[in-house]
């Protein structure tokens, strides 16, 4: 998907000037490294350091699923909001601001040990970012598949803020009760607060409409191998 219409489907040729890593050769065709599982030359598996020759043929396999991480936590750049929305509510770490250069996506990326998720295959590709991935699909719900698919991190619906991904925890009706809508007040008892922030949750109609989009992420988390849900 990230190849020229021209160059897909079959073996690429390239100028070999004998200085350009296979990285970057791999980078100038429109790849981004992070997107990058296997490279081989001539059939030997080599490092994307590994300078060509003439003659050479280099083998390019794209990044294997699901993608095993120390950590499942992640940074989603200023596009993705919706996304994000979606992670917190399956209880994955998702920082998000909308209101973030490239420079300190990656500055807080890299401190976080974050996972930087984008659509910008430039950002992809800075040298000073620790670990990025290339987010698949135009709306919401198939950007959250796709991430289910890649990652299958572990899930925990309905335990984060879907506002600032702080934590739920639950808490005493009656210690938020003078909060509450009326309407809340007199039909539900069971609530949780942001640790973070101090929102309030309960378990209303709307979880009717984000129920199966919580039920869709543990289907794909579960098929990519893990079983999720927790």
């Amino acid at each position: 998907m990230f190849l020229a219409p021209r160059h897909r489907g079959g073996r690429v040729p390239v100028a070999c000037d004998g200085t350009s890593s296979l990285g970057h050769v791999v980078e100038s065709l429109g790849v981004p490294l992070p997107e990058v599982g296997s490279l081989t030359v001539n059939g030997r598996p080599v490092v994307a350091g590994y300078r060509l020759n003439g003659g050479d043929v280099a083998g390019v396999g794209a990044m294997r699923r699901p993608q095993r991480l120390p950590s499942a936590r992640f940074l989603l750049d200023v596009h993705l909001g919706a996304l994000a929305r979606r992670l917190r509510l399956v209880g994955v770490d998702a920082a998000y601001a909308n209101d973030l250069d490239d420079d300190t996506l990656i500055e807080r990326a890299n401190a976080g040990r974050r996972v930087l998720l984008t659509q910008d295959r430039g950002l992809l590709r800075r040298r000073k970012l620790w670990l990025g991935a290339y987010v698949r699909g135009a709306r919401p719900d198939e950007q959250l598949h796709d991430v289910m698919d890649r990652f299958a991190p572990p899930l925990a619906p309905w335990t984060r803020c879907t506002a600032c991904n702080g934590l739920l925890s639950p808490v005493n009706k009656a210690d938020v009760e003078q909060l509450l809508p009326p309407g809340t007040r007199r039909t539900y008892q069971v609530f949780s607060r942001c640790a973070a922030c101090g929102r309030i949750y309960w378990r209303g109609a709307h979880s009717k409409r984000l129920g199966p989009i919580v039920e869709s992420a543990i289907r794909a988390a579960a098929a990519a191998g893990h079983p999720g849900g927790e």
